[in-house]
């Protein structure tokens, strides 16, 4: 059984399986392609804090649904959550200062948006499931 049909049928056994979390991995690959070519005075600013913070969106996924309690991965994707708009935000700083095309900023708010609306939803199964 493929890790979709695993987690279409609810049945997940490691958090690559998640849809979510993969989406996550993709976006982070985007976030840091389009960040390399920022100026060199922005490595250990913009750039280094908005890596960070995408990095942190499938890294708490993966964390919360490895500790196999719901409470606990309920947390983490809570934290993924929060780390996905500090991203965002950063992304519309590097927009408006001209590090990153609008064209570009769009398509990775577009993406953290659509992996923002998979986390409440899965968060919002968790909490029923936990009911």
């Amino acid at each position: 059984m493929s890790g979709e049909q695993r987690v279409a049928s609810g049945e997940v056994r490691h958090y690559r399986d998640l849809l979510v979390w993969q989406k996550a991995m993709v976006w982070v690959e985007s976030v840091y392609a389009l960040s390399r070519d920022w100026p060199s005075e922005e490595r250990f600013g913009l750039a280094s804090q908005i890596r960070r913070a995408a990095v942190s969106v499938p890294s708490n996924i993966a964390e919360g649904c490895a500790r196999r309690a719901t409470g606990d991965f309920i947390r983490f994707l809570s934290i993924a959550r929060g780390s996905l708009g500090e991203a965002e935000t950063q992304l519309i700083l590097a927009e408006r200062l001209s590090y990153l095309a609008a064209s570009d900023a769009r398509l990775l708010l577009d993406s953290a948006d659509e992996i923002s609306r998979m986390l409440a939803s899965l968060i919002g199964k968790l909490e029923d499931r936990r009911k």
